[in-house]
């Protein structure tokens, strides 16, 4: 998936920023477009290591310099994070007030949409600095990655602190296990899973994988579904395990007397309103459209691919265990997106197109919708109570970044930071827990 390449150097200028929600361009920006937010505090950060930091020291014996270069850096990263922070703050207060265009951030950062929570930035850069060890580095300045991680824990924080954290969503492939891979019962992240409904929040897999059969997530979620099964959760907890399929199309949730220990949740259960507008007809036209647009690209670069049209997805896939290069997949995402958008049904009807890793689809709907339709299943969860955790955040062919319209996210990596934010999530609830303690 997009993911696996490093991030710090794939990164495009239409960057989005992990708690707020920056909104891709209509067009591809200029050479000469204005940074993404996370581009533009690296850009902030990058002065005071340019300014404090000491390559030459390599040639000193003297841990001194090094040790003062690493207190001074840290004072000045932090000094800037806090500032930063500062400004979503005011932000927030514009969003409150209804003049967001007029807050300070949005006049630097044109692009910064809303944030459903404040980010402890200052308080994260330092908790991130202790494990990173971010300001004794001398040669590498802060990158992109230490910001995603920061940017994580300021959200975790702030979740812990405004509490409590009802709702879990995630991504499948990439997120809770290896890409194309399956949940198998030794993954390491079950237990984290099966200690956070244990805690009463609700847990939902969001994924792209859209299916009518409950069979066939059995196959791809066995070794969640069989602990929670075993486990010694009580029933309500183990019903707040849901699964939501075809980005917003296929709800299932956990039912122990079912054979697959799935139960097919009907539509009209849990769509919002808005998406009962969305008809029979539209999404047929949609759906054409994209076969279409895909048929095309096809074509055009002379792929080895097979069209595959579902109820609510059409897309292709690799003929004979071909492999697609990621700019084919890419080139196929773009083209298709701005076919779609420049269409009438495309304004009608909300859609996702995005690169598998090894294929392409559409999708009606996005995660956004599938987010909000789990908080309305589980009784109108807010958006400052829910945290989407996912690895697409990165370019136009990337599923989850549409989350961010919907609540708070994380942006991982691999299924091993998946269970590293789960264990700070852990740490920092127990931390806070004890500070409030202290005070009683």
């Amino acid at each position: 998936m997009t993911t696996r390449y490093r991030v710090e150097y794939a990164l495009k200028a239409r960057t989005i920023l992990t708690e707020g929600v920056f909104r891709l361009p209509a067009k591809l920006p200029s050479v000469d477009a204005p940074k993404g937010p996370v581009e533009w505090i690296k850009g902030l950060l990058a002065v005071p290591f340019v300014l404090h930091s000491q390559p030459t020291a390599v040639y000193d014996e003297s841990r001194g310099d090094v040790n003062q270069m690493a207190s001074t850096a840290h004072r000045r990263y932090a000094e800037i994070m806090r500032d930063v922070e500062e400004l979503i703050n005011e932000h927030i207060a514009h969003q409150k007030a209804g003049t967001s265009e007029r807050s300070k951030l949005k006049l630097l950062v044109p692009s910064v949409g809303t944030f459903f929570t404040p980010l402890l930035l200052e308080e994260a850069f330092v908790y991130q600095d202790r494990k990173r060890f971010i300001s004794s580095r001398r040669f590498v300045a802060p990158s992109f990655n230490d910001l995603r991680l920061t940017l994580n824990t300021a959200q975790i924080m702030s979740l812990v602190r405004s509490g409590p954290l009802q709702m879990i969503t995630f991504d499948g492939d990439v997120t809770l296990y290896d890409n194309g891979e399956s949940f198998t019962d030794d993954n390491p992240v079950i237990p984290r899973l099966l200690s956070l409904l244990s805690q009463d929040i609700k847990v939902g897999i969001v994924t792209a994988a859209g299916y009518t059969d409950a069979a066939k997530y059995y196959d791809r979620l066995h070794g969640l579904l069989d602990a929670v099964q075993a486990s010694k959760l009580n029933s309500q907890q183990k019903q707040g395990l849901i699964v939501l399929g075809g980005e917003s199309n296929y709800l299932f949730k956990f039912n122990s007397s079912e054979l697959y220990l799935l139960e097919f949740v009907p539509r009209n259960e849990w769509v919002l309103d808005e998406m009962k507008l969305w008809t029979e007809g539209n999404i047929t036209e949609l759906l054409d459209v994209a076969e279409g647009s895909l048929r095309e690209s096809v074509n055009n670069m002379r792929l080895p691919a097979t069209i595959l049209r579902k109820e609510r997805a059409v897309g292709i896939i690799p003929q004979d265990g071909r492999k697609f290069t990621r700019e084919q997949l890419e080139e196929t995402v773009m083209v298709t997106q701005a076919i779609l958008q420049a269409s009438p049904v495309g304004k009608r009807v909300p859609f996702c197109a995005f690169n598998g890793g090894n294929d392409v689809f559409v999708d009606i709907g996005d995660k956004s919708w599938g987010v909000l339709s789990c908080q309305r299943f589980f009784g109108g969860i807010e958006g400052s109570k829910s945290l989407h955790i996912g690895d697409q955040f990165l370019s136009a062919g990337a599923n989850d970044f549409k989350a961010r319209l919907a609540c708070t996210t994380a942006w991982i990596a691999s299924p091993a930071e998946t269970v590293q934010l789960l264990d700070e999530l852990k740490s920092l609830g127990k931390m806070e827990e004890e500070r409030r303690g202290s005070w009683n």
